[in-house]
């Protein structure tokens, strides 16, 4: 049974990939915000993959990072999800994402398991 205080953790290989870039190019050779957030997501999403039935899909509610150190390529980043709060559908989580002992990021994740037919329903583009 998942319950709060459960942990789940993923790992991150940083590649030049995931470095900060924009229109305007390279921004640094280090491991973007958007990136340690999508892997962090991934690290919470792991709770909903072993909450969710056949018939149900996961959908991201928020998500805060605190971006405080860089992870530079070929690093290995270790995200570890605490489940904060598991009530009714929701999931919450807070995580730290770390290079050994380095605090990378820190921060929220939430989201809810819904039906699939109820999630298409909601995502689907409405007729203007």
């Amino acid at each position: 049974m998942i319950k709060p205080g459960d942990t789940r953790t993923y790992i991150k290989h940083v590649t030049s990939a995931d470095f900060a870039r924009f229109d305007d190019g390279l921004v640094h050779a280090v491991c973007s915000t958007f990136s340690l957030a999508q892997a962090a997501e991934w690290a919470g999403r792991l709770f909903v993959l072993d909450l969710k039935e056949e018939d149900e899909e996961g959908i991201g509610t928020c998500l805060t990072i605190n971006h405080k150190s860089p992870a530079f390529e070929g690093e290995k980043v270790e995200i570890t999800a605490v489940l904060e709060k598991l009530e009714g559908n929701e999931v919450t989580c807070v995580y730290t994402a770390k290079v050994g002992e380095r605090l990378i990021a820190d921060g929220k994740t939430g989201q809810k398991i819904l039906k699939k037919e109820k999630l298409a329903n909601v995502l689907a583009p409405k007729k203007v």
